[in-house]
């Protein structure tokens, strides 16, 4: 009786995490309307942060109880879920994602270097204080890039100089869907790792296939929120900034650590899954500034290729 109990709560939060997301992506709609903001913008820096919270509670607990494997799988593994499972969900089912007026070639590159750049580091299954530092730099020289290009910063500033009561309302409205996401997402993926606990798969192949999927229930709730409401731009913004808060957060999670983090053998094969697939991802949004819903069937044909490999060297 009482693991029948623990799977409908389980799902139960899925239905309150729903909830939470709607609450920030409706304020985030209204909030760049409000300041003349692309809601891609600002999905990017803003959403980008706030769905990564689970990604930095966990991670933190993870160096607390001295096990780095679970932060390392779970951004690893966050990467490959965003580019190859969640993006391309919202290409099939949104009918594909437009592009144009969002990212030009460059600050779509940037933002997958960055992306990619944990991965490569972590080739030789080990990261040290120089990998570390870059990271964080990389993230910055994105951010600086994309800003630029979408005039943030100074829309930001004039609305903080300038605040209106809506917006200040709004504001309470995404902090309140933020603490609904921490809080529901940190029990989905405690509750996640008991039940795959049941099937004895070890913590760091569990954080890079089930606890990344966890930590990013977040942005598959934006996704399918973005297709229903047809606002799939700020769920497109959420994931890129999502990807690239991840590589700033493994910088600064190796400094936590000691300054260096090593993880066990078979890496490579998660390197090549998230080298070709952020490359062929690249070459799709590039063509026509569109990924199609064929398009993003090849990709999430890849993750479904990434999990079977996985299960295997298990």
């Amino acid at each position: 009786m009482l693991i029948f109990t623990q799977v409908f709560l389980y799902f139960l939060a899925f239905f309150v995490l729903w909830f939470g997301a709607g609450l920030i992506i409706s304020a985030v709609d209204k909030i760049s309307r409000s300041i003349k903001v692309s809601r891609f913008a600002l999905s990017f820096f803003l959403l980008g942060f706030l769905t990564s919270v689970p990604e930095m509670g966990v991670s933190i607990n993870s160096i607390l109880e001295k096990n780095p494997q679970i932060f390392v799988g779970n951004l690893l593994g966050g990467i490959v879920v965003i580019f190859l499972l969640i993006i391309p969900i919202l290409a099939i089912f949104g009918n594909g994602i437009n592009l144009n007026h969002k990212l030009d070639h460059k600050g779509l590159f940037s933002a997958l270097v960055i992306c990619a750049t944990p991965s490569f580091l972590m080739a030789d299954r080990r990261v040290g204080p120089f990998e570390a530092a870059l990271m964080i730099l990389l993230y910055f020289v994105s951010f600086y890039i994309i800003q630029r290009k979408q005039n943030l910063m100074e829309s930001i500033e004039s609305s903080v100089l300038h605040p209106k009561k809506r917006n200040l309302l709004l504001g309470l409205q995404i902090i309140a869907g933020l603490v609904i996401v921490f809080f529901v997402s940190d029990y989905i993926v405690r509750q996640t790792l008991v039940f795959s606990g049941l099937l004895r798969i070890s913590p760091f192949v569990i954080s890079v296939v089930v606890l990344s999927i966890g930590t990013n229930l977040p942005e598959l709730l934006l996704a399918i929120r973005g297709i229903y409401t047809g606002k799939k731009d700020i769920a497109f913004g959420d994931y890129i900034g999502s990807g690239s808060m991840n590589t700033l957060l493994f910088g600064i999670l190796v400094f936590l650590n000691g300054g260096t983090v090593t993880i066990p053998n078979h890496f490579l094969q998660r390197f090549v899954f998230t080298f070709i697939g952020l490359t062929l991802f690249y070459f799709f949004a590039r063509s026509r500034n569109h990924l199609s819903r064929r398009e993003g069937t090849i990709l999430l044909m890849i993750y479904a290729s990434f999990l079977v490999v996985e299960f295997i060297i298990i």
